[in-house]
């Protein structure tokens, strides 16, 4: 059975990027951000769900109508909670599909921003922070966003602290451009390495 981790960090940390070192290193990572888009606009009960909430106009034309959708969500905070109770749940078992795949893998991952926020800590075994400088992340964010500090501030805020997510982590990655990246990485490989010798010794 794999060890399942859950790899999270707040915005600009570069989560993504430790993603993309553990493919390399032979460790398939499950983006939860790309396959939750993709299942609320293909996954009959979503859109089913959608459409009941907020009207046929969401899926008009058959896509989602994505300025509707964030208007609804952003218009009051138990709006995400509806959204997220029929979206989140598929996510769960469609990654829990995904693991059942992969099963001669030996560790596995999943990538999410709000890993700790949608309750997916349940679907994994371990999870990883990725950390960086609060300025760091909002310069990066910036570059790759095209987007003005205000903004990328206001969704920062709006995401779970990085010491709250700290406190909750079994592993850190730092990732401030100046402690190497890889060697963390490999860290964590080792130790997981560890820990799936050992259970398969049990």
């Amino acid at each position: 059975m794999s060890i399942k981790i859950g790899i999270t960090g707040g915005i600009g940390s570069g989560k993504s990027v430790v993603s993309q070192l553990l493919e390399v290193m032979g460790i398939p990572v499950y983006i939860a951000d790309v396959e939750s888009k993709r299942l609320t606009n293909t996954d009959p009960y979503i859109k089913k769900e959608l459409s009941s909430l907020l009207g046929e106009k969401v899926f008009a034309g058959g896509a989602l109508n994505k300025p509707l959708l964030a208007s609804y969500l952003f218009g009051h905070p138990d709006h995400a909670r509806q959204i997220n109770g029929i979206i989140h749940p598929r996510v769960k078992e469609d990654f829990r599909k995904w693991v059942e795949k992969r099963a001669l893998f030996p560790i596995v991952g999943m990538e999410s921003a709000i890993l700790i926020e949608s309750g997916f800590t349940g679907e994994v075994d371990l999870i990883v922070m990725v950390y960086a400088p609060l300025e760091i992340r909002i310069q990066r964010a910036i570059c790759r966003d095209n987007s003005s500090r205000e903004l990328i501030v206001k969704r920062i805020e709006s995401q779970m602290s990085d010491e709250e997510k700290r406190k909750q982590a079994d592993f850190v990655i730092v990732n401030d451009d100046d402690m190497p990246l890889i060697p963390q990485v490999l860290e964590l490989i080792s130790l997981l390495s560890k820990k799936t010798d050992y259970l398969s010794e049990k």
